[in-house]
């Protein structure tokens, strides 16, 4: 299948701010501002906001007729460049049935979430053919400290055509840095951890797995053939229910074409160790033959990578020279 490759980013493009899953009210005013002044001023990009993104209910969210219309209006306008999700949350798969694809294909953009937004990004990929990106949300850019990684790798995606040589960041936090902006925790990154050593070259597919999951038996999942898995989760997610997710996808049709899975860092709270994640990739025969990496720079933590879903990754899993590159 031959992709569709949105233009890239250039400065004095504007971005829309949408919400197809939690609420902008859901965001502190200091927070939306550092967001907006971050994009403004470290990227030279123009913010602005979805007609109902602010429109909040008893599940911090909006109606799915507010959310589809902010969305065909970002992608029906020839002035927006690209579309970044206000946050994650739970509910973007109620989108993906009324979703005018033909729309969408017709008029392809940069649109780029993670976790929640997972949904939207596979399903488009799956439906139009287009590539979407797993990257940071426009609450993502509120963070005041830390943010050079995240900064830097979403231009090197968004904004280049050169391709992706990752280098894992130095140090990385999982505090909630939103309740208090000043009082930040990092840790020492131990960089790309090989769990199964191989070479591999494929189409990235994923983002949050618990999410990609719902997508399993509809139209909306991506073709798993000649593919690069990139998965991750949040703190919700304990080692057995990591497991037993990883385990349904293991379980779909085409997972016989999945050629490497890339692995993003866990919080904290999930109490997934790197000696308990390689045992529950150990004990699944079906993965012996994959090369597997781990504690790679995207998930739930900070800071984080931005991938093309629908683009290209090559990897050599070998120990100390492992090298992971992207393009699209």
């Amino acid at each position: 299948m031959l992709s569709i490759s949105p233009q890239r980013l250039v400065k004095g493009d504007e971005v829309r701010i949408i919400a197809p899953s939690m609420s902008l009210g859901l965001i502190s005013p200091e927070t939306k501002k550092y967001a907006i002044d971050c994009l403004h001023n470290q990227l030279g990009l123009k913010i602005s906001f979805a007609k109902h993104c602010d429109e909040k209910d008893n599940f911090i969210s909006s109606s799915v007729n507010s959310r589809i219309q902010d969305i065909h209006e970002a992608f029906s306008k020839n002035n927006i460049k690209a579309i970044l999700s206000v946050v994650g949350g739970y509910n973007s798969n109620q989108l993906l049935n009324q979703l005018d694809y033909d729309l969408i294909k017709n008029n392809p953009k940069i649109f780029c979430g993670y976790s929640d937004i997972t949904a939207l990004t596979c399903a488009i990929y799956k439906k139009t053919s287009m590539i979407t990106f797993s990257g940071p949300h426009f609450s993502t850019f509120g963070c005041l400290h830390g943010m050079d990684y995240t900064i830097d790798y979403f231009k090197k995606c968004l904004m280049s055509t050169q391709p992706i040589n990752i280098v894992p960041t130095t140090a990385w936090s999982d505090d909630e840095w939103y309740l208090d902006q000043h009082d930040r925790h990092f840790l020492p990154n131990d960089g790309l951890v090989v769990i199964n050593p191989g070479q591999a070259h494929g189409v990235i597919i994923g983002g949050n797995l618990c999410t990609l999951n719902l997508l399993h038996g509809t139209p909306y999942m991506p073709d798993l053939n000649n593919t690069i898995l990139f998965i991750e989760d949040d703190y919700l997610v304990f080692p057995e229910i990591f497991d037993r997710d990883l385990q349904s996808l293991i379980m779909q049709p085409e997972f016989s074409g999945v050629k490497a899975i890339i692995i993003g860092r866990f919080q904290q709270k999930s109490n997934m160790s790197l000696t308990a994640l390689a045992e529950i990739c150990h004990r699944k025969p079906e993965l012996a033959d994959l090369p597997i990496l781990a504690n790679a720079d995207f998930g739930h933590t900070s800071p984080m990578l931005t991938f093309p879903i629908g683009g290209q990754a090559k990897l050599d899993a070998n120990g100390r020279n492992t090298a992971l590159t992207l393009e699209w």
